[in-house]
């Protein structure tokens, strides 16, 4: 086994070093043993370096990161004992952590139950978020929903599940990973499902061609950073609320609801995913229903109901 010789005090080290650098600089005084000797010396001090140099910086992320997670920690606490203006605060995370620890739970943890369950939630608020939102802004209502059956948006619940698997590993870190994690995620996501979308459907339903430092208008700066201080609000705000929610569920009920509603949510997407290709058909020119599945679908969704459900559907002239 090599045995390993420590590095010396940093005066002993710089000594050390003047002397390498002068024995290299007179290398032409030395004999052929000598300068061997010489460079054999100098490889064992450039490893032993190397070695300690890797550790101090492993060492150093490990303080950095204890003290970025303790300082958060400490201030998430803080901030859920103080008093909410209108609702109540969220527990801090590492509060939650330690409910579930205790807990043989369903969705302890970030499980595929959990998941599930912030995907479901996910797909509804978003919906009612930019339903209101459609209200204040335009001064009606207006379909947002994704699917065919319940306001639904599976964009809103694949994001929130995105966003929930990436920031997991942050919720007791500072806000800034969630930020940085939260803008990343979403762009990223936004930006999938809406090239998925335009090449098995040939529409649109969002376009930010007009928006200052797009990308193809399918993701833009402006939406990004709004998915940053989204990240903040979910893994800070959110997500502990939404937990503390799910521990109130029981355990077998928790189960059964779920695989329950996953049954319903993929059914929902088949359904609707066949209803907007078929409704892409007929946008095209292509009217008579080449089989019974199309004949179901220009029967249960029509035109009229299709454009009252995805009013903001775009489909693209060239397909």
């Amino acid at each position: 086994m090599k045995k390993w010789i420590p590095i010396p005090s940093e005066e002993k080290l710089r000594a050390q070093l003047d002397a390498y650098y002068k024995s290299l600089a007179t290398i032409d005084t030395l004999s052929e043993k000598e300068q061997e000797k010489l460079y054999k010396d100098i490889d064992k001090t450039v490893a032993r370096l190397r070695d300690e140099a890797e550790k101090a910086k492993e060492k150093a992320r490990f303080l950095s990161a204890s003290q970025d997670e303790l300082e958060a920690r400490a201030k998430d606490t803080a901030n859920s004992l103080k008093k909410g203006f209108i609702i109540r605060r969220a527990p801090a995370n590492g509060t939650i952590d330690y409910r579930e620890a205790k807990t043989d739970h369903f969705a302890r943890g970030m499980n595929g139950y959990k998941l599930f369950i912030v995907f479901f939630v996910g797909s509804f608020v978003g919906v009612v978020v930019e339903t209101l939102w459609c209200i204040v802004s335009n001064g009606y209502i207006e379909s947002r929903q994704g699917l065919v059956w319940g306001p639904f948006s599976p964009i809103y619940g694949v994001g929130a599940a995105v966003l929930a698997i990436c920031l997991y590993r942050f919720r007791n870190r500072s806000s800034i990973y969630s930020f940085i994690g939260g803008f990343l995620t979403g762009s990223v996501v936004e930006y999938i499902c809406s090239w998925l979308q335009e090449t098995l459907f040939g529409s649109t339903s969002w376009d930010y061609s007009h928006m200052p430092l797009n990308i193809n208008g399918r993701v833009c700066l402006v939406y990004s950073i709004f998915w940053g201080f989204l990240g903040i609000f979910w893994i800070k705000s959110i997500y502990p609320r939404l937990s503390v929610w799910i521990l109130k569920i029981p355990n077998r009920i928790g189960k059964i609801l779920v695989w329950i509603l996953l049954v319903f949510m993929v059914l929902n997407c088949i359904v609707s995913a066949l209803a907007v290709y078929r409704w892409s058909e007929r946008e095209q020119g292509i009217m008579e229903a080449s089989n019974a599945i199309e004949a179901f679908m220009d029967r249960h969704f029509p035109d009229d109901r299709m454009w009252s459900i995805y009013a903001n559907m775009d489909f693209k002239s060239d397909q």
